[in-house]
C-alpha cells in the first residue's frame, strides 16, 4: 500500500493557510447614523471598569476636541455633570441607564455618546514601563433609541519606546527615572487624549461621519432633517 502522507500534506497547507488569512473588517453600516444626521451630541459620564478613579474625567475633559472638529456641537460636559449631580445621578452607570427621551427632553440634544473606559494606567517592569488607555463608545440617537455607531480605540506608550536602545543599565536607569517621574505626574491622561482621537476623529475607517459644522461635511450623504 501506498502511503497516504504525500497527499495528504498539499491539502493541510491549504488549510493552515486559510485558517491564517486575515478577514477584512465588515464595514460598518451607516444607515441609521445618515437617517439621524445629528448635529448635536450630549457626551454622559464614561463608565469606569478600570482600577484608577482618574480614569474617567481624564477622557472626559478630552472628547470635546475630536468631536468639535468632526462638526458637531458637544454640550459643555462639566455643565452636563454638573446638571446630572443637581438630579441625583453620580454615578455615570446610573447616567447611561436614564431613558434617551428623557435625556433628550433635559439637554435637547440630537444624540448621546455613550463611552466606557476598559483600560487606564501604567504597568512597571523590571527595564520597561508601559501606559495604555482604551476606550468603547457607542453613539445613540436620543428620538428613537436608535444605535447609530459603535466603536473603540487604545493608545500606548509602547508606540513611542525604542525597547532595543541602549544596553542594560541604560533600560534600568531609564526604568527607573520613568518610575519616578509617573509617581508625580499622569501619563495616562496624554494617552487618554491621543485615544479620544482615534475613537472620536470622523474621517478614520469605521469612525463617525463628518458632523454638518464640518468643511467635509456631504449633505447629500446625510439624510434631510426629520
Amino acid at each position: 500500500m501506498k502511503p497516504f502522507l504525500p497527499f495528504l500534506a498539499p491539502a493541510m497547507a491549504v488549510l493552515i493557510l486559510s485558517g491564517c488569512a486575515t478577514k477584512p473588517p465588515v464595514p460598518f453600516d451607516y444607515t441609521q447614523f445618515k437617517a439621524s444626521d445629528p448635529k448635536s451630541i450630549l457626551v454622559l459620564p464614561p463608565v469606569n471598569k478600570t482600577p484608577e478613579i482618574r480614569a474617567p474625567y481624564s477622557m472626559l475633559s478630552q472628547v470635546t476636541l475630536p468631536l468639535a472638529e468632526s462638526g458637531y456641537y458637544v454640550l459643555p460636559v462639566s455643565l452636563v455633570d454638573e446638571t446630572l449631580k443637581e438630579n441625583g445621578i453620580t454615578q455615570a452607570n446610573d447616567a447611561h441607564a436614564l431613558p434617551t427621551a428623557k435625556l433628550h427632553e433635559i439637554f435637547g440634544a440630537d444624540a448621546a455618546l455613550y463611552i466606557t473606559m476598559t483600560r487606564y494606567g501604567t504597568v512597571y517592569k523590571v527595564v520597561d514601563s508601559q501606559t495604555t488607555v482604551s476606550a468603547e463608545a457607542r453613539l445613540v440617537d436620543l428620538k428613537t433609541n436608535a444605535v447609530l455607531w459603535t466603536g473603540n480605540a487604545s493608545a500606548s506608550s509602547a508606540e513611542q519606546q525604542n525597547q532595543n536602545q541602549g544596553g542594560l543599565a541604560v533600560l534600568l536607569v531609564s526604568a527607573l527615572v520613568r518610575q519616578i517621574v509617573g509617581t508625580v505626574t499622569d501619563h495616562s491622561h496624554p494617552m487618554a487624549g491621543v485615544t479620544s482621537q482615534r475613537l472620536l476623529r470622523a474621517g478614520r475607517p469605521q469612525g463617525l461621519l463628518y458632523g454638518p459644522r464640518s468643511p467635509l461635511y456631504k449633505q447629500e450623504d446625510a439624510a434631510k432633517p426629520r
